[in-house]
């Protein structure tokens, strides 16, 4: 991907320039990995009008979960251990007679923004805002492509998960068990910190894995990622364990289900950010469950589990094409249970068949 790569950083050096800043300081390391192709622990990418430099507390190893620098990348070391970077490359441009330097204030901390004011004091320091964030937005296919194989993943090791015995396991060595197969079928790792919900504690948003143990006639939320040469997919199921679901359960997961598919048909090019929201949120507000739902229907995906877009009910902007996204509507129903579907989704027109979906387990309601 060198030639992407390349393609990034020059459309980033333009927005600089456009903004009167020959060279910028990259610092947040998704950001850093999308314009160099690799983000060694603590390094920092020097955007320069001429030369790119990549600063690096030591020699990048290289391997999946990094990432390998893009060979036009110049990469370079810091001449004394334990020393930061940013300020590094701050020196960098000062002996080079630059006047402005654009720095990701959003990521810098105070005491960083202090250190280069404190080795640059008549570098004049300007705001790249969230420019390389945007640039992320729209995936080229290579980067679908890791998001897809990435869902596979995923998908695999869920499906395995359900084809044995659960009753009597606890969340905790379900979750375990989930990330390991993750890794044993290819990922760099999980996502996130995979979420197993059972019974009553479904019902509990942002639910961490307990000791309790899975019983009959369970709510099974499952919430799983994979990261696959750094691009990370979810997927979020929920299942009953053991027995026929009660009628309540399955009033409840169909309601869940119309959302999630009426926010999933959304997904076209134009649409606004808000509608998608919208269109899950509608159906289950109108159920009643307008204090039970989470502050957005679905988000970004990529580098980072979660980026822009944001589908929540005051997000401005409308979706493009080849955009990844979540649709994941859920509700959770304190002391009781809780159903959530998250799917993985890139944005496609309907001329190329709609919104291709990449995680594929059944959203049938299951008795395990």
């Amino acid at each position: 991907m060198s030639d992407a790569h390349a393609a990034r950083r020059t459309r980033l050096r333009e927005r600089c320039q456009a903004s009167g800043s020959a060279t910028a300081l990259v610092t947040r390391p998704a950001n850093v990995r999308y314009l160099t192709g690799a983000a060694p622990r603590g390094a920092v990418l020097l955007l320069g009008a001429t030369e790119d430099v990549l600063l690096c507390g030591a020699p990048p190893r290289g391997d999946s979960s990094e990432g390998r620098p893009d060979d036009a990348v110049r990469v370079q070391l810091l001449a004394k251990p334990g020393g930061d970077p940013a300020v590094a490359a701050a020196d960098l441009v000062t002996a080079a007679g630059a006047e402005s330097l654009a720095v990701e204030e959003h990521h810098l901390t105070v005491a960083r923004h202090r250190a280069l004011r404190s080795v640059a004091p008549r570098l004049r320091l300007t705001d790249l805002g969230g420019a390389v964030e945007q640039l992320r937005v729209v995936k080229d296919e290579e980067e679908i492509s890791c998001l897809r194989i990435g869902a596979e993943i995923a998908d695999q090791a869920l499906g395995e998960l359900l084809e044995s015995i659960l009753v009597g396991r606890t969340e905790r060595h379900l979750a375990l068990e989930l990330e390991r197969r993750l890794v044993d079928h290819g990922a760099d790792g999980p996502a996130f910190a995979t979420s197993v919900a059972t019974g009553p504690n479904s019902g509990r948003r942002g639910h961490l894995p307990t000791d309790r143990r899975v019983e009959e006639g369970d709510f099974l939320s499952v919430c799983l990622g994979a990261v696959y040469r750094g691009y990370r997919c979810e997927i979020g199921r929920t299942f009953v364990i053991g027995t026929s679901p009660a009628d309540w359960q399955i009033e409840l997961y169909d309601l869940v289900f119309a959302a999630q598919r009426a926010g999933r048909e959304s997904l076209v090019p134009g649409a606004a950010y808000r509608a998608v929201d919208r269109a899950a949120r509608h159906l289950l507000g109108s159920a009643g469950h307008s204090a039970d739902l989470p502050a957005l229907m679905g988000h970004g995906v990529g580098l980072e589990i979660d980026e822009d877009p944001q589908l929540a009910p005051a997000a401005m902007g409308k979706l493009d094409a080849c955009v990844p996204v979540t649709v994941e509507p859920g509700v959770h129903l304190p002391g009781r249970g809780g159903v959530r579907i998250d799917d993985t989704l890139v944005v496609r027109p309907e001329a190329d068949g709609g919104p291709e979906l990449l995680t594929i387990t059944t959203k049938e309601l299951l008795a395990l």
